[in-house]
């Protein structure tokens, strides 16, 4: 037989082997080769990109590869999260994903994903709650005076949030809706912005994570209301929970990161196992407890069931209030 013969023959085995190989293994085993990119879909500088560039730090660590934070900014983490839904399912592209993503469907009309169907969620990582700040000239000094001070100045008051379909827009919602307030909502480019205007004094209220403001709490540039939580925080035992005046009242943050849909499955389960092993670090629990977060790893499956379980919670929420998609 020819040298070429063999060859050929020799090819034809190598390919056929490889057929028979189970999908994904390559995948797994050369995951990662080159830079991967996280997209932050809100301002650099918040509570949520802070835990981002956290992750990302320890990620690149681990995984010996560049981990590159993208802030895609706009339209309350829409435009960022519906980048990622349509990018190659290679796992190169992750999203950091959170709360405000099971909002989307039932406050827009126009939303370029479904959290269902067009992402592979790969682990949540931690929880946080809202805090309701003051500007210090607004005059009131706690919850109940703040709710009454509202009653009697209708359609005068505004709360600055990182957008319109953010948990934070959504509290202000809920709040609205179960107090009989009219206070406007006015929506910024992320947290950080907000802030810096409510302690300019250009507006009276924000909904925030404690993380971004407590600081000028402490300087006695603001003053903290109420939580989002559904009873009083440790960290905070003299701030009311909204839930005290308003029963059922909670809105919990969570984020952590999600693939698009259809990324391997090989890699989709390196990426948690590695996220897992992070989130067990001492320095990253002390680092998160600093910030005001929870620690609150889930792998794939059980964040899945917590986005949908959210999406229809806070649905139904959103519709009991009359609220229609814009």
């Amino acid at each position: 037989m020819k040298p070429c013969a063999h060859r050929s023959i020799f090819i034809a085995a190598c390919l056929a082997v490889s057929a028979l190989l189970p999908p994904g293994k390559s995948h797994a085993a050369g995951y990662p080769a080159r830079t991967v990119t996280l997209i932050v879909p809100f301002a650099a500088g918040g509570g949520i990109d802070v835990v981002a560039r956290i992750f990302a730090g320890k990620l690149q660590e681990k995984l010996h590869q560049p981990i590159i934070v993208e802030n895609r900014v706009g339209g309350g983490g829409i435009v960022g999260t519906a980048a990622v839904a349509h990018a190659a399912p290679d796992g190169y592209t992750l999203l950091v994903i959170e709360a405000s993503s099971v909002l989307a469907k039932s406050l827009h009309k126009d939303v370029a994903f479904h959290v269902d169907t067009d992402f592979a969620p790969v682990a949540m990582v931690a929880t946080t709650y809202l805090g309701l700040f003051a500007n210090t000239s607004l005059p009131v000094s706690n919850f109940a005076e703040f709710v009454a001070y509202s009653k009697a100045h209708p359609g005068k008051l505004s709360v600055g949030t990182p957008g319109v379909g953010t948990p934070h827009h959504l509290a202000a919602m809920m709040l609205n809706h179960g107090a009989g307030l009219d206070i406007a909502n006015v929506a910024y480019r992320g947290t950080p912005p907000s802030v810096t205007d409510l302690i300019s004094g250009q507006i009276p209220l924000v909904w925030a994570v404690p993380l971004n403001v407590m600081p000028f709490v402490a300087q006695g540039k603001a003053k903290l209301l109420a939580v989002s939580a559904p009873q009083r925080l440790a960290a905070f035992p003299n701030v009311p929970a909204v839930a005290e005046s308003l029963p059922g009242f909670d809105v919990t943050l969570w984020l952590g990161i999600a693939a698009p849909a259809r990324t391997p499955p090989e890699v989709v389960a390196r990426l948690a196992q590695t996220i897992r092993e992070i989130s067990e670090l001492p320095d990253v629990q002390q680092r998160l407890s600093t910030l005001g977060y929870n620690l609150d790893f889930r792998s794939g499956d059980k964040f899945r069931a917590q986005m949908l379980a959210d999406q229809k919670k806070y649905g139904d929420v959103i519709h009991a209030a009359g609220i229609q998609p814009k």
